[in-house]
Protein backbone atom coordinates (compact mmCIF):
# COMPACT_ATOMS: atom_id res chain seq x y z
CA UNK A 1 0.00 0.00 0.00
CA UNK A 2 1.17 3.45 -0.69
CA UNK A 3 2.04 6.25 1.49
CA UNK A 4 -1.97 8.09 1.23
CA UNK A 5 -0.32 11.12 3.38
CA UNK A 6 2.36 12.14 0.81
CA UNK A 7 4.97 14.59 1.68
CA UNK A 8 2.89 17.15 -0.05
CA UNK A 9 -0.05 17.14 1.67
CA UNK A 10 1.51 16.92 4.73
CA UNK A 11 3.46 19.65 3.60
CA UNK A 12 0.04 21.72 3.11
CA UNK A 13 -1.67 20.09 6.09
CA UNK A 14 0.72 21.43 8.13
CA UNK A 15 0.78 24.60 6.90
CA UNK A 16 -3.15 25.09 7.37
CA UNK A 17 -2.45 24.13 10.82
CA UNK A 18 -0.13 26.50 10.94
CA UNK A 19 2.35 24.34 12.57
CA UNK A 20 6.02 24.74 12.87
CA UNK A 21 8.06 21.39 12.92
CA UNK A 22 11.25 20.38 12.70
CA UNK A 23 12.16 18.02 9.32
CA UNK A 24 13.14 15.55 12.15
CA UNK A 25 9.65 16.04 13.73
CA UNK A 26 7.60 16.45 10.42
CA UNK A 27 9.13 12.97 8.96
CA UNK A 28 8.06 11.48 12.02
CA UNK A 29 4.66 12.52 12.63
CA UNK A 30 3.55 12.09 8.89
CA UNK A 31 4.98 8.48 9.54
CA UNK A 32 2.85 7.70 12.42
CA UNK A 33 -0.15 9.48 10.51
CA UNK A 34 0.13 6.78 7.85
CA UNK A 35 0.55 4.22 10.37
CA UNK A 36 -2.73 4.86 11.93
CA UNK A 37 -4.20 4.82 8.37
CA UNK A 38 -2.99 1.68 7.58
CA UNK A 39 -4.64 0.42 11.09
CA UNK A 40 -7.63 1.94 9.97
CA UNK A 41 -7.92 0.01 6.50
CA UNK A 42 -6.65 -3.21 8.42
CA UNK A 43 -9.95 -2.87 10.29
CA UNK A 44 -12.02 -2.35 7.66
CA UNK A 45 -10.85 -5.10 5.76
CA UNK A 46 -12.17 -7.48 8.44
CA UNK A 47 -15.17 -9.47 7.74
CA UNK A 48 -18.41 -9.05 9.67
CA UNK A 49 -20.83 -10.79 9.96
CA UNK A 50 -23.93 -8.70 8.33
CA UNK A 51 -26.49 -9.15 11.77
CA UNK A 52 -23.56 -7.61 13.91
CA UNK A 53 -25.23 -4.15 15.05
CA UNK A 54 -22.82 -1.05 14.53
CA UNK A 55 -21.74 -0.07 17.61
CA UNK A 56 -20.37 3.76 18.85
CA UNK A 57 -19.19 2.20 22.41
CA UNK A 58 -17.83 -1.28 23.00
CA UNK A 59 -19.52 -1.54 26.43
CA UNK A 60 -23.85 -1.06 26.71
CA UNK A 61 -24.15 2.59 28.70
CA UNK A 62 -28.13 2.77 29.15
CA UNK A 63 -29.66 6.09 30.24
CA UNK A 64 -30.47 4.62 33.45
CA UNK A 65 -26.74 4.31 34.42
CA UNK A 66 -26.12 7.95 33.49
CA UNK A 67 -25.65 10.50 36.08
CA UNK A 68 -27.90 13.43 36.12
CA UNK A 69 -27.40 16.25 34.05
CA UNK A 70 -26.60 19.29 36.11
CA UNK A 71 -27.92 22.63 35.23
CA UNK A 72 -25.28 25.25 34.11
CA UNK A 73 -24.36 27.72 36.47
CA UNK A 74 -22.48 30.78 35.44
CA UNK A 75 -19.59 31.99 38.23
CA UNK A 76 -18.29 35.01 37.02
CA UNK A 77 -14.66 35.90 37.16
CA UNK A 78 -14.26 38.15 40.86
CA UNK A 79 -11.70 40.43 39.15
CA UNK A 80 -12.20 40.85 35.75
CA UNK A 81 -10.24 44.40 35.18
CA UNK A 82 -7.30 42.25 36.62
CA UNK A 83 -7.43 39.41 33.80
CA UNK A 84 -7.70 42.07 31.37
CA UNK A 85 -4.39 43.78 32.87
CA UNK A 86 -2.59 40.82 31.35
CA UNK A 87 -4.07 40.90 27.68
CA UNK A 88 -1.56 42.56 25.22
CA UNK A 89 -4.76 44.56 23.51
CA UNK A 90 -8.27 45.36 24.84
CA UNK A 91 -10.95 47.02 23.48
CA UNK A 92 -14.22 47.74 25.59
CA UNK A 93 -13.80 44.93 27.87
CA UNK A 94 -13.27 42.55 25.70
CA UNK A 95 -9.58 40.99 24.59
CA UNK A 96 -8.30 42.11 21.06
CA UNK A 97 -6.56 39.08 19.25
CA UNK A 98 -4.80 39.08 15.91
CA UNK A 99 -6.29 38.30 12.74
CA UNK A 100 -5.60 35.43 11.85
CA UNK A 101 -4.86 35.15 7.71
CA UNK A 102 -6.97 33.22 5.10
CA UNK A 103 -5.34 32.23 1.51
CA UNK A 104 -7.26 30.72 -0.95
CA UNK A 105 -6.72 27.42 -2.04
Amino acid sequence: MSEEITPALFNHLVELAALELSPLEADYLRRELNNQLKAIHELEAMPLDPQTPVASHGVPYPPSHSPALRADQVDPYPDPARLLQTAPEIEDGFIIVPEIPHQKI
